[in-house]
Protein backbone atom coordinates (compact mmCIF):
# COMPACT_ATOMS: atom_id res chain seq x y z
CA UNK A 1 0.00 0.00 0.00
CA UNK A 2 1.78 3.24 -1.03
CA UNK A 3 1.30 6.93 0.79
CA UNK A 4 0.09 9.65 -0.67
CA UNK A 5 -0.22 13.17 0.33
CA UNK A 6 -2.54 15.57 -1.57
CA UNK A 7 -2.37 19.45 -0.80
CA UNK A 8 -5.42 21.66 -1.72
CA UNK A 9 -6.97 18.89 -0.83
CA UNK A 10 -10.34 20.51 0.50
CA UNK A 11 -10.67 21.85 -3.18
CA UNK A 12 -12.57 19.58 -5.94
CA UNK A 13 -9.56 18.36 -7.34
CA UNK A 14 -7.58 17.80 -4.58
CA UNK A 15 -9.98 15.91 -3.00
CA UNK A 16 -11.24 13.71 -5.83
CA UNK A 17 -7.67 12.51 -5.98
CA UNK A 18 -7.92 11.84 -2.44
CA UNK A 19 -10.67 9.87 -2.74
CA UNK A 20 -9.60 7.92 -6.02
CA UNK A 21 -6.37 7.00 -3.94
CA UNK A 22 -8.44 5.95 -1.22
CA UNK A 23 -11.06 3.90 -3.06
CA UNK A 24 -7.50 1.72 -3.99
CA UNK A 25 -6.12 1.51 -0.98
CA UNK A 26 -3.78 4.31 -0.28
CA UNK A 27 -2.77 5.98 2.30
CA UNK A 28 -3.81 9.41 2.09
CA UNK A 29 -2.94 12.50 3.84
CA UNK A 30 -4.30 16.06 3.52
CA UNK A 31 -2.97 19.02 4.08
CA UNK A 32 -4.61 21.81 5.48
CA UNK A 33 -4.46 25.10 7.13
CA UNK A 34 -4.46 25.55 10.97
CA UNK A 35 -7.78 27.11 10.74
CA UNK A 36 -9.38 23.84 8.81
CA UNK A 37 -8.09 21.41 11.51
CA UNK A 38 -10.96 22.08 13.65
CA UNK A 39 -13.72 22.25 10.92
CA UNK A 40 -12.61 18.70 10.07
CA UNK A 41 -12.09 17.13 13.47
CA UNK A 42 -14.18 13.82 13.78
CA UNK A 43 -15.18 13.63 10.20
CA UNK A 44 -15.09 9.82 9.31
CA UNK A 45 -16.28 10.16 6.02
CA UNK A 46 -13.08 12.41 4.78
CA UNK A 47 -10.71 10.02 2.22
CA UNK A 48 -7.44 11.48 3.90
CA UNK A 49 -6.03 11.87 7.03
CA UNK A 50 -5.83 15.94 7.50
CA UNK A 51 -2.25 17.13 8.52
CA UNK A 52 -1.69 20.51 9.45
CA UNK A 53 0.55 22.37 6.87
CA UNK A 54 0.97 25.56 4.73
CA UNK A 55 2.85 26.31 1.37
CA UNK A 56 4.08 29.42 2.88
CA UNK A 57 5.72 27.38 5.18
CA UNK A 58 9.14 25.30 3.94
CA UNK A 59 9.62 24.34 7.02
CA UNK A 60 5.78 22.82 7.57
CA UNK A 61 6.37 21.06 4.63
CA UNK A 62 9.51 19.60 5.69
CA UNK A 63 8.44 18.63 9.09
CA UNK A 64 5.03 16.69 7.03
CA UNK A 65 7.37 14.68 4.38
CA UNK A 66 9.40 13.52 7.52
CA UNK A 67 6.53 12.44 9.12
CA UNK A 68 4.40 11.03 6.23
CA UNK A 69 7.10 9.82 4.11
CA UNK A 70 4.84 9.72 0.79
CA UNK A 71 5.89 8.08 -2.18
CA UNK A 72 3.45 10.32 -4.37
CA UNK A 73 2.98 14.68 -3.69
CA UNK A 74 -0.31 15.83 -5.46
CA UNK A 75 -0.14 19.25 -5.37
CA UNK A 76 -3.19 21.61 -6.31
CA UNK A 77 -2.79 24.22 -3.20
CA UNK A 78 -2.87 27.58 -5.29
CA UNK A 79 -4.87 30.93 -4.81
CA UNK A 80 -7.02 29.91 -7.73
CA UNK A 81 -9.67 32.67 -8.06
CA UNK A 82 -8.40 35.08 -11.00
CA UNK A 83 -10.12 37.94 -10.35
CA UNK A 84 -8.80 37.66 -6.68
CA UNK A 85 -5.19 37.29 -8.17
CA UNK A 86 -5.21 41.18 -8.73
CA UNK A 87 -6.07 42.17 -5.66
CA UNK A 88 -4.03 40.04 -4.21
CA UNK A 89 -0.73 39.04 -6.52
CA UNK A 90 1.51 38.64 -4.03
CA UNK A 91 -0.09 36.39 -1.83
CA UNK A 92 -0.76 34.62 -5.25
CA UNK A 93 2.72 34.51 -6.45
CA UNK A 94 3.79 32.90 -2.77
CA UNK A 95 0.95 30.06 -2.89
CA UNK A 96 0.68 29.30 -6.35
CA UNK A 97 4.19 30.02 -7.36
CA UNK A 98 6.70 29.96 -5.11
CA UNK A 99 4.93 27.01 -3.40
CA UNK A 100 6.21 24.74 -5.34
CA UNK A 101 9.54 26.18 -4.79
CA UNK A 102 8.76 25.49 -0.78
CA UNK A 103 7.43 22.18 -2.09
CA UNK A 104 10.05 20.94 -4.15
CA UNK A 105 12.71 21.85 -2.45
CA UNK A 106 11.37 20.00 0.62
CA UNK A 107 10.53 16.27 -1.24
CA UNK A 108 14.58 16.81 -2.34
CA UNK A 109 15.71 16.87 1.15
CA UNK A 110 13.18 14.79 2.22
CA UNK A 111 12.05 11.82 0.13
CA UNK A 112 13.86 12.82 -3.02
CA UNK A 113 12.44 9.21 -4.97
CA UNK A 114 8.75 10.94 -4.16
CA UNK A 115 6.56 11.56 -7.33
CA UNK A 116 5.16 15.08 -7.56
CA UNK A 117 2.53 16.01 -9.66
CA UNK A 118 1.79 20.00 -10.26
CA UNK A 119 -1.31 21.48 -11.19
CA UNK A 120 -1.33 23.66 -14.10
CA UNK A 121 -3.77 25.68 -15.69
CA UNK A 122 -5.06 26.67 -19.43
CA UNK A 123 -4.48 30.26 -18.12
CA UNK A 124 -0.61 29.45 -19.51
CA UNK A 125 -2.27 29.68 -23.04
CA UNK A 126 -4.38 33.05 -22.06
CA UNK A 127 -2.78 35.13 -24.83
CA UNK A 128 -1.96 31.94 -27.42
CA UNK A 129 -1.85 32.38 -30.88
CA UNK A 130 -3.48 29.46 -31.69
CA UNK A 131 -5.83 26.59 -30.83
CA UNK A 132 -5.91 23.94 -29.40
CA UNK A 133 -3.41 24.51 -27.00
CA UNK A 134 -0.75 21.64 -26.57
CA UNK A 135 2.36 20.77 -24.40
CA UNK A 136 4.53 22.93 -27.09
CA UNK A 137 2.78 26.38 -27.00
CA UNK A 138 4.25 28.74 -25.82
CA UNK A 139 3.58 30.02 -22.34
CA UNK A 140 1.48 33.52 -22.52
CA UNK A 141 -0.43 34.14 -19.55
CA UNK A 142 -1.98 37.65 -18.88
CA UNK A 143 -2.65 37.28 -15.22
CA UNK A 144 -1.01 37.31 -11.92
CA UNK A 145 -2.63 33.75 -11.11
CA UNK A 146 -1.74 32.69 -14.70
CA UNK A 147 2.16 34.10 -14.33
CA UNK A 148 2.37 32.05 -10.67
CA UNK A 149 1.38 29.00 -12.89
CA UNK A 150 3.74 30.42 -15.31
CA UNK A 151 6.52 30.32 -12.57
CA UNK A 152 5.70 26.91 -11.16
CA UNK A 153 5.53 25.05 -14.41
CA UNK A 154 8.92 26.50 -15.99
CA UNK A 155 9.63 25.24 -11.78
CA UNK A 156 8.89 21.56 -12.07
CA UNK A 157 10.83 21.65 -15.62
CA UNK A 158 14.04 22.73 -14.13
CA UNK A 159 13.71 20.41 -11.28
CA UNK A 160 13.18 17.65 -13.32
CA UNK A 161 15.98 18.01 -15.60
CA UNK A 162 18.76 19.74 -12.79
CA UNK A 163 17.86 16.90 -9.88
CA UNK A 164 16.46 14.28 -11.80
CA UNK A 165 12.79 14.55 -9.90
CA UNK A 166 9.93 12.74 -11.02
CA UNK A 167 8.05 15.85 -11.32
CA UNK A 168 4.87 16.04 -13.70
CA UNK A 169 3.03 18.97 -14.63
CA UNK A 170 -0.66 18.65 -15.58
CA UNK A 171 -1.95 21.19 -17.76
CA UNK A 172 -5.29 21.04 -16.55
CA UNK A 173 -8.11 23.06 -18.67
CA UNK A 174 -11.03 24.08 -17.07
CA UNK A 175 -12.85 21.39 -15.22
CA UNK A 176 -15.75 21.48 -13.24
CA UNK A 177 -18.01 18.99 -10.32
CA UNK A 178 -20.58 19.30 -7.52
CA UNK A 179 -17.77 20.35 -5.45
CA UNK A 180 -17.52 23.68 -7.29
CA UNK A 181 -18.34 26.97 -5.55
CA UNK A 182 -20.61 29.99 -7.27
CA UNK A 183 -17.18 32.07 -7.83
CA UNK A 184 -16.73 30.08 -10.98
CA UNK A 185 -19.14 30.76 -13.98
CA UNK A 186 -19.96 27.42 -14.39
CA UNK A 187 -21.49 26.73 -11.27
CA UNK A 188 -22.78 30.43 -11.10
CA UNK A 189 -24.90 29.52 -14.11
CA UNK A 190 -26.18 25.92 -13.05
CA UNK A 191 -26.90 27.43 -9.15
CA UNK A 192 -28.39 30.66 -10.79
CA UNK A 193 -30.55 28.33 -13.16
CA UNK A 194 -32.09 26.39 -10.41
CA UNK A 195 -32.63 29.10 -8.11
CA UNK A 196 -34.78 31.04 -10.50
CA UNK A 197 -36.91 27.81 -11.16
CA UNK A 198 -37.21 27.50 -7.38
CA UNK A 199 -38.38 31.61 -7.28
CA UNK A 200 -35.65 32.35 -5.40
CA UNK A 201 -34.04 35.32 -7.61
CA UNK A 202 -34.71 36.70 -10.79
CA UNK A 203 -31.31 37.33 -12.89
CA UNK A 204 -28.00 36.02 -13.35
CA UNK A 205 -24.95 38.87 -13.81
CA UNK A 206 -22.65 37.65 -15.88
CA UNK A 207 -19.49 39.15 -17.77
CA UNK A 208 -18.25 38.53 -21.39
CA UNK A 209 -20.51 36.06 -22.92
CA UNK A 210 -18.18 35.53 -25.79
CA UNK A 211 -15.41 33.76 -23.62
CA UNK A 212 -14.45 30.08 -24.64
CA UNK A 213 -13.61 27.71 -22.67
CA UNK A 214 -13.34 23.79 -22.50
CA UNK A 215 -15.01 22.17 -19.84
CA UNK A 216 -14.81 19.05 -18.57
CA UNK A 217 -15.10 16.62 -15.27
CA UNK A 218 -13.29 17.16 -12.45
CA UNK A 219 -13.31 13.32 -11.29
CA UNK A 220 -12.13 12.62 -14.50
CA UNK A 221 -9.54 14.89 -14.38
CA UNK A 222 -8.63 13.53 -10.89
CA UNK A 223 -8.56 10.29 -11.86
CA UNK A 224 -6.16 10.66 -15.41
CA UNK A 225 -4.04 12.73 -12.50
CA UNK A 226 -3.31 9.37 -10.78
CA UNK A 227 -2.66 7.55 -14.00
CA UNK A 228 0.22 10.45 -14.56
CA UNK A 229 2.09 9.46 -11.49
CA UNK A 230 2.05 5.80 -12.16
CA UNK A 231 4.04 6.18 -15.36
CA UNK A 232 7.30 5.22 -15.84
CA UNK A 233 8.62 8.78 -16.57
CA UNK A 234 7.37 12.26 -15.50
CA UNK A 235 6.35 14.52 -18.29
CA UNK A 236 3.86 17.81 -19.14
CA UNK A 237 0.65 16.77 -20.12
CA UNK A 238 -2.56 19.35 -21.05
CA UNK A 239 -5.89 17.66 -19.83
CA UNK A 240 -8.56 19.27 -21.42
CA UNK A 241 -11.48 17.97 -23.56
CA UNK A 242 -10.86 19.56 -27.27
CA UNK A 243 -14.53 21.00 -27.42
CA UNK A 244 -14.69 24.83 -26.59
CA UNK A 245 -17.99 26.66 -25.72
CA UNK A 246 -18.81 30.08 -25.09
CA UNK A 247 -20.83 31.60 -21.98
CA UNK A 248 -23.46 32.42 -23.87
CA UNK A 249 -23.78 28.48 -24.98
CA UNK A 250 -23.51 27.76 -21.24
CA UNK A 251 -26.59 30.35 -20.29
CA UNK A 252 -28.53 29.25 -23.07
CA UNK A 253 -28.37 25.27 -22.78
CA UNK A 254 -28.76 25.92 -19.34
CA UNK A 255 -32.17 27.96 -19.72
CA UNK A 256 -32.78 25.32 -22.68
CA UNK A 257 -32.98 22.88 -20.43
CA UNK A 258 -35.77 24.18 -18.03
CA UNK A 259 -37.70 25.15 -20.74
CA UNK A 260 -37.04 28.82 -20.00
CA UNK A 261 -35.82 31.85 -22.49
CA UNK A 262 -32.41 32.79 -21.26
CA UNK A 263 -32.71 36.28 -22.24
CA UNK A 264 -34.93 37.23 -20.07
CA UNK A 265 -32.99 36.08 -17.11
CA UNK A 266 -29.38 36.90 -18.17
CA UNK A 267 -27.47 40.94 -17.14
CA UNK A 268 -24.54 41.34 -18.46
CA UNK A 269 -22.40 42.96 -15.38
CA UNK A 270 -19.66 45.80 -17.00
CA UNK A 271 -17.98 45.05 -13.65
CA UNK A 272 -17.30 41.39 -14.31
CA UNK A 273 -16.26 41.40 -17.78
CA UNK A 274 -12.98 41.01 -18.50
CA UNK A 275 -11.35 40.80 -22.20
CA UNK A 276 -11.80 37.88 -24.26
CA UNK A 277 -8.68 35.88 -25.54
CA UNK A 278 -7.61 36.29 -28.78
CA UNK A 279 -8.26 32.33 -29.77
CA UNK A 280 -10.22 29.95 -28.11
CA UNK A 281 -8.92 28.23 -25.08
CA UNK A 282 -8.85 24.63 -26.08
CA UNK A 283 -6.58 22.03 -25.13
CA UNK A 284 -5.11 19.02 -27.46
CA UNK A 285 -4.75 15.97 -25.03
CA UNK A 286 -3.74 13.42 -27.95
CA UNK A 287 -0.42 13.32 -25.71
CA UNK A 288 -1.98 12.22 -22.77
CA UNK A 289 -3.91 9.78 -24.79
CA UNK A 290 -0.79 8.16 -26.12
CA UNK A 291 0.84 7.98 -22.89
CA UNK A 292 -1.82 6.10 -20.13
CA UNK A 293 -4.73 5.55 -23.13
CA UNK A 294 -7.00 7.49 -22.03
CA UNK A 295 -8.50 11.12 -22.13
CA UNK A 296 -11.20 12.83 -21.14
CA UNK A 297 -14.60 11.75 -22.26
CA UNK A 298 -16.98 13.50 -19.74
CA UNK A 299 -17.39 16.37 -22.24
CA UNK A 300 -19.72 20.07 -22.15
CA UNK A 301 -23.08 18.54 -22.62
CA UNK A 302 -23.21 15.97 -20.00
CA UNK A 303 -21.13 18.15 -17.48
CA UNK A 304 -23.57 20.78 -17.35
CA UNK A 305 -27.18 18.12 -17.01
CA UNK A 306 -25.08 16.53 -13.36
CA UNK A 307 -24.53 19.89 -12.02
CA UNK A 308 -28.15 21.19 -13.06
CA UNK A 309 -29.80 18.34 -12.26
CA UNK A 310 -27.71 18.71 -8.77
CA UNK A 311 -28.66 21.98 -8.22
CA UNK A 312 -32.09 22.21 -9.06
CA UNK A 313 -32.68 18.60 -6.54
CA UNK A 314 -31.09 20.32 -3.48
CA UNK A 315 -33.85 23.35 -4.47
CA UNK A 316 -36.77 20.51 -4.05
CA UNK A 317 -37.26 20.98 -8.04
CA UNK A 318 -38.13 18.60 -10.10
CA UNK A 319 -35.37 17.65 -13.19
CA UNK A 320 -36.73 18.01 -16.56
CA UNK A 321 -34.27 16.29 -18.29
CA UNK A 322 -32.43 12.87 -18.26
CA UNK A 323 -28.90 13.21 -16.15
CA UNK A 324 -26.48 11.07 -15.77
CA UNK A 325 -25.24 10.62 -11.78
CA UNK A 326 -22.37 12.41 -10.43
Amino acid sequence: MGTALVTGVTGQLGFYVAEQLAARGENVWGVVRQSTVGRLAGDISLPYKPITGDLLDEYSLLSILEETRPDRIFNFGAQSVIPASWTQPILTAQYTALGVVRLLEAVRRAVPHCRVLQAGSSELFAEAEGSPQDEEFPIRPLNPYGIAKSFAFHTVRAYRRHYGQFATNAIFFTNESLRRTADFVFRKVTRGVAEIVAGKRTQISLGNLDTIRDWGYAPEYAALSVALLDLDRPDDFVVATGEGHTVRDLVSQAFALVDLDWQKYVQVDTGLVRPSEQVPIVGNSAKLARAIGAAPRVKFGEVLRILLAHDLRSLGCAVPFDSPSA
